[in-house]
């Protein structure tokens, strides 16, 4: 294997989810430790893994990732060995550093599979990543983030390339009357005005738009958890779909930029909940697909790798610069997600 110097290992870090029904319980309360959550809304959250055997599909569609990534790696370069670690269940970030360290790995490069950032999507991800450190003691690796990639060119694609698809399903006499509603996990408001998130969604929903035709788009957003006293970031996706039925609207391409895989929330929000909302008002629904695994996708890993190894210039979409997370950004905000 080929040894860069400065990094010598790249670490996946990801949600994790639960591989069967005995999972799900203890997989949600690893994520809800510490939040003032109901358990009502922890049994509705189980039943949503329930209507998929209690499989959610992150774990898998994690794994294609990291395999498409070794290939591309492999190929292309830099050639460095990937490791995995979750926030929220096996492999869990402790394990997977303790095992680093005993391969002998210095300093990692950590891809986190959320584009953009946040305090839940980003900062949290990096206090998890001090925690499982200081468990493995002071012989665990060095961990650097590597950049946000909402706005990289393969990102872009990859997402542009998934809703001309979902736009092609829709009949050819009323495509060019079609919407499209690009969606995103919803977090609390306070948690959004001290981050680049909704910014972050906005430029990317404006770069798919005009790549995949132009057709009129509006952002929203999916998977609300909190109270409902606190405010989160809107319009609802059901709410959103009603009112394009209201002004007699046919078709929509609904397209989850804001998730990199179709995995739980994608699955159960979005084709059966939104859908089925969808059905009874009359509204055809065509869904694009995530990221995931496409070419352009796993390119672009590849290239925000070699910015950091060989010192690569940063290639970014639109008319935002690259962003690096920094140590007082993206912070929680009063009330955590």
């Amino acid at each position: 294997m080929d040894v860069v110097p400065g990094y010598d290992a790249v670490l996946v870090v990801s949600f994790g989810g639960p591989e069967g029904p005995d999972d799900v319980m203890p997989f949600l309360e690893n994520v809800l430790r510490g939040r003032n959550v109901p358990r009502e809304r922890m049994l509705a959250v189980a039943h949503h893994y329930e209507r998929f055997g209690g499989v959610s599909p992150i774990n898998a569609q994690t794994r294609a990732l990291i395999d498409a990534l070794r290939a591309e790696l492999d190929a292309h370069g830099p050639r460095l060995p990937i490791y995995w670690g979750n926030r929220n269940w096996h492999p869990l970030l402790s394990d997977t550093l303790r095992q680093m360290t005993a391969d002998g790995v210095r300093h990692a490069l950590a891809l986190v599979t959320s584009a953009y950032s946040s305090y839940s999507s980003c900062r949290q991800y990096r206090e998890d990543v001090a925690r499982a450190q200081a468990e493995v003691g002071p012989a665990a690796p060095r961990v650097t983030m590597l950049r946000k990639y909402y706005n990289h060119p393969g990102f872009i694609a990859a997402n542009v390339e998934h809703t001309r698809v979902a736009l092609a399903a829709i009949p050819a006499a009323r495509r060019d009357h079609a919407r499209i509603a690009f969606t995103a996990h919803s977090i609390p408001l306070a948690m959004a005005r001290a981050s680049r998130y909704e910014a972050q969604l906005r430029e990317v929903s404006r770069l798919v738009a005009e790549g995949a035709g132009g057709l009129p788009w509006e952002l929203v957003y999916q998977s609300r958890s909190g109270p409902p006293h606190q405010p989160w970031l809107e319009p609802d996706i059901l709410d959103h779909l009603r009112a394009l039925a209201g002004e007699g609207v046919t078709d929509v391409v609904i397209a989850p930029i804001g998730f990199i895989s179709d995995h739980i929330e994608v699955l159960y929000d979005l084709d059966a909940e939104a859908r089925a909302l969808a059905g009874e008002l009359g509204l055809n629904v065509a869904r694009a697909a995530t990221a995931g695994t496409h070419p352009a996708f796993i390119g672009a890993i590849r290239e925000l790798i070699a910015e950091r190894v060989d010192g690569v210039a940063p290639r970014v979409a639109g008319v935002e610069g690259p962003y690096w997370c920094h140590d007082d950004c993206c912070l929680a905000g009063p009330e955590r997600v």
